[in-house]
């Protein structure tokens, strides 16, 4: 999975809060970090089609993951999700590896920002 160090954008600005591995009824259907990114970034693609906005738009993503060596075993499996979901636009992002999400069978939350020009 590819990033940006960077990016330069001027438009509407969209600022897509946290998003976790459950679905828009606020169901978990896997357990799997990488099944839980994948749902993450689509409610992120759902978040931003309500702002007229597409995965184009993303300047930058913020990940929290639960454990960064359950990241790292799963990265090429979760690149194809990315690129499956995302497609081939690679925002600025960061990855912390936090003690905990408030849902706990989070594994991964993803905050976005998007512009808009």
């Amino acid at each position: 999975m590819g990033y940006a160090n960077g990016m330069v954008a001027e438009g509407r600005q969209v600022h897509v809060a946290g998003q976790i591995g459950w679905t828009g009824d606020q169901v978990f259907e896997t357990d799997d970090f990488v099944g839980q990114a994948r749902q993450a970034m689509r409610n992120i693609v759902a978040v931003l089609a309500e702002a007229d906005a597409g995965p184009e738009h993303l300047v930058r993503l913020n990940w929290y993951v639960v454990d960064k060596a359950e990241y790292l075993a799963g990265v090429r499996e979760l690149g194809a999700a990315y690129r499956e979901v995302l497609g081939d636009h690679y925002p600025a992002m960061t990855l912390v590896q936090v003690v905990a999400l408030l849902e706990d069978r989070a594994r991964v939350e993803i905050e976005a920002t998007a512009v808009v020009s």
